[in-house]
């Protein structure tokens, strides 16, 4: 009878996740259905959903009227480098609040934490005035700093946790055996802690890449990044549903396949120390 039940159990849960996952998943498959019709069908009443003219019509306006490689490389640098930049300063702090706390590591943690309830309208023209001041307005430089700090308290709370899950004995050991600050760091911790970085690493990624607040008020065309490139595609006029899905398919596709291929490390980096 009990076996029953847990059967019966694994197979709703089963289920309430494949539902879950194909309601989260139905947007991306609309829109990119969607990049295929024309715009009348795009638009249709009730709409179609298989039953319509493929068309590949969109995605050569889209090469046309944008150079998408342009927005595309502007979005791997922004996201890329604030996310290296995270990490380089995130790996250092989360070690000293992990391993050398103090009576305000829970304060600090819980603060930096807060920052993220900002509503980031309240912050932009602050900002914006900085980024005419030093020059560097509609620059990826600035991109990268300002994406860096909004999404630090993430990565060092993720490191934090990870770092916290490893044996403060080892690195203890290695201090004795003569290690450096330096060399504890990189060839214990950092290797030690290797699923949860590229686990925080992803993840950032990921939200830098799909920024669209500070892209969209602080770049213009030269650092404009993919999420502009999607913006670009509304007018006065109008949407125009079926250009725009095409050009939401063509930005979102590189991050697909990015979480596709790494969607085992991702997993095994967020349960990181669930199982002692």
């Amino acid at each position: 009878m009990a076996r029953a039940v847990t059967t019966n159990r694994k197979i709703l849960n089963t289920a309430a996740a494949w539902v879950i996952g194909l309601l989260i998943f139905f947007p991306i498959l609309w829109t990119m259905l969607t990049s295929f019709k024309t715009e009348a069908e795009a638009i249709a009443n009730p709409p179609v959903f298989l039953d319509f003219d493929w068309t590949l019509e969109n995605y050569a306006i889209v090469q046309e009227r944008s150079n998408y490689m342009r927005f595309l490389w502007n979005s791997v640098i922004i996201a890329g480098g604030s996310t290296l930049l995270g990490i380089l300063v995130a790996v250092p702090a989360a070690w000293s609040m992990a391993f050398v706390p103090s009576k305000r590591t829970g304060d600090i943690l819980l603060w930096m934490l807060s920052t993220k309830m900002l509503p980031a309208v309240g912050v932009l023209y602050p900002i914006y005035l900085i980024c005419v001041k030093l020059g560097v307005l509609d620059s990826r430089i600035a991109l990268v700093i300002i994406l860096m700090l909004i999404n630090l308290p993430i990565i060092v709370w993720m490191l934090y946790t990870y770092f916290c899950e490893i044996p403060g004995e080892i690195l203890e050991a290695a201090r004795m055996d003569g290690a450096t600050l330096k060399e504890e760091i990189l060839y214990i911790l950092i290797p030690m802690a290797v699923p949860g970085i590229a686990s925080t690493v992803l993840l950032n990624f990921i939200l830098a890449w799909n920024e669209a607040f500070w892209t969209l008020n602080l770049t213009a065309v030269n650092a404009a990044p993919l999420t502009a490139f999607i913006a670009s595609y509304s007018s006065p006029e109008g949407l125009f549903f079926a250009k725009l899905s095409a050009a939401s398919t063509m930005a979102i596709a590189p991050i697909l396949i990015l979480g596709w291929f790494s969607q085992k490390q991702l997993v095994r980096g967020l349960t990181f120390g669930a199982v002692k």
